[in-house]
């Protein structure tokens, strides 16, 4: 049985060694899931990483979280549109309002098919967190707040845990919906608090969803394969 190919999986390429990159994205090619690798600061910020994406010939996400003032994050973007096969790009709702809608405009100038996903409440974090942080709301409510600011600056996804996804799908229902903090049945969660496993995820109505260590740590084809007998099962 193969899975519906609209069933998004990002995987996330946290290494700065070439090789490795190279080995998770060839080991996770998959005839039985839609696949995308996910590039995070380590790896952008590595020597080698940039060039890198500059001649990648297939669809990935850059996994930014943009957060600053806008004119900033403005320059930000703008330094990134020879990445021509960026078909995601995340900025963090933190900056606020006007800051999304800033980038969303630029976008549309500078690349029509990328997608603005906003980064809600990391899934690193708890109730608990928050308050440490200095939040009076607790997640949800503050996911759902985001949200709304997401979807008013015309952004076009969010990023959030799939416990808070099939909350912002009932409210908006046309926003994409990618949800990090997932785990295979078993595995440990590390430094995540906020997490489900990839069946429990989409059938949260989630359009996408995040997975790292469970897919590339130890045998990544073998991985590959649970995942897929998983989603299938």
């Amino acid at each position: 049985m193969i899975m519906k190919k609209n069933k998004t999986i990002f995987v996330a390429c946290d290494t700065s060694n070439l090789d490795e990159i190279k080995k998770i994205i060839n080991q996770t090619n998959s005839n039985k899931l839609k696949i995308i690798p996910k590039f995070g600061l380590q790896f952008f910020y590595s020597k080698n990483g940039r060039k890198f994406l500059e001649k990648f010939k297939k669809d990935f996400w850059l996994d930014l979280k943009i957060n600053d003032i806008p004119q900033t994050a403005l320059s930000a973007i703008d330094s990134l549109k020879d990445l021509r096969k960026c078909k995601y790009i995340t900025v963090h709702v933190n900056g606020g309002l006007e800051m999304l809608k800033s980038i969303k405009k630029k976008v549309k100038k500078i690349n029509k098919n990328l997608k603005i996903l906003g980064v809600t409440i990391l899934t690193s974090l708890d109730n608990k967190s928050l308050k440490d942080i200095g939040h009076t709301k607790n997640v949800k409510q503050l996911v759902l707040k985001q949200a709304a600011l997401i979807k008013k600056s015309g952004c076009d996804g969010i990023v959030c845990s799939a416990q808070e996804a099939i909350m912002v799908r009932r409210r908006y229902k046309n926003l994409l919906i990618i949800t990090p903090g997932i785990r295979l049945p078993g595995d440990s969660s590390n430094d995540q608090k906020r997490i489900m496993t990839p069946k429990q995820a989409f059938k949260n109505k989630v359009s996408g969803i995040v997975i790292g260590r469970s897919l590339t740590r130890g045998n990544i084809k073998n991985n590959t394969k649970k995942l897929a007998d998983h989603l299938n099962r």
